[in-house]
């Protein structure tokens, strides 16, 4: 259980419709407050600013939020809320808003799109502005056309697929990985690449191998880089694996491209965790690793961009 609040980012598009069940469901699994945070549209901020530069009693204290309304009719009737709800309107462009407003939350949730995005761009400007600078873990929802699992079963009930290069991964993105399969009751699946290029026999009809622990040893038939790779992870992950005893794990090394691997995982996870991975870490730099953006723009189920947390500002 956390004090942190799920922040759910809404426009009334549909695109935050999805985002807001997702969040909701995950204020609940958290034991958390769920906030909802919509950027008011730029005539209701015009509005908001010449009537107080106005002093214009005779005109409405706020201008009508459409969305608050929307937002209020959807949760009335819904499946089970969370304990504390909470609804903000904020003012300014929708990055820094929601960048501020972000600082001290367990993660913030928004649509792949929003309202005023066109229909052929797989993931919006503010989405991907928010998941470059927000100083809390963001999960971008993708929109009915990309997600494969949207006709299926419950979400919880696919694993978390976290993408781990053992040397460079911060502590941040394994600790919510393993804290979301926790409160999940799932797996984490571990998948990490290695660059050697394999023989054609090894990548026909076998996307990637899961290799348990017991099938570590020297003997074993593996190429070196992959035994290595799997020892690396097993360093990395023992941490974790002792403070969260009762998540399952499976671990993947495969050859190739990393993002490809995890854009495939995505379309039976419940949740794909990857580091941002700012090659420069600066305060409002807008860079964002080639993994993290390449899964962004493809992945076919949610997606959780960590910011290395103790760094940010």
């Amino acid at each position: 259980m956390s004090n942190a609040p799920v922040i759910a980012a809404v426009d009334g598009s549909e695109h935050s419709l999805k985002a807001l069940e997702w969040a909701r469901a995950a204020a609940v699994r958290h034991g958390t407050e769920l906030m909802i945070a919509h950027v008011l549209p730029d005539h209701a901020q015009l509005y908001a600013g010449r009537r107080a530069a106005l002093h214009d009693a005779s005109q409405p204290a706020e201008f009508a939020d459409p969305v608050k309304d929307w937002v209020r009719a959807l949760l009335g009737g819904g499946p089970k809320l969370p304990e504390g709800i909470r609804y903000e309107a904020l003012e300014g462009s929708v990055p820094e808003a929601l960048r501020v407003i972000g600082a001290g939350a367990l993660m913030l949730v928004m649509g792949s799109r929003g309202r005023g995005g066109f229909a052929s761009l797989l993931l919006g400007s503010s989405s991907r502005a928010v998941a470059s600078t927000a100083p809390c873990p963001v999960v971008v929802v993708p929109h009915a056309e990309r997600d494969a699992g949207a006709a299926g079963s419950e979400e919880s009930a696919g694993r978390v697929v976290l993408g781990l290069h053992a040397a460079e991964t911060p502590d941040d993105v394994l600790s919510f990985a393993f804290a979301e399969a926790a409160v999940r009751g799932t797996t984490v699946q571990v998948v990490s690449a290695y660059a050697v290029p394999p023989a054609p026999a090894l990548v026909i009809d076998r996307p990637f191998e899961v290799i348990p622990p017991e099938g570590l040893a020297d003997e074993g038939d593996g190429v070196p880089a992959e035994r290595e790779m799997l020892r690396s992870q097993t360093a990395r992950l023992a941490p974790l694996r002792t403070r969260y005893p009762d998540v399952p794990v499976e671990r993947a090394a495969v050859p190739g491209d990393p993002a490809g691997r995890l854009v495939d995982a995505s379309r039976s996870a419940a949740l794909v965790v990857v580091g941002r991975h700012h090659p420069r870490r600066t305060a409002m730099s807008l860079q964002i690793g080639s993994v993290a953006h390449a899964v962004l723009h493809h992945a076919h189920g949610p997606v959780a961009i960590v910011p290395t947390l103790k760094d940010d500002v």
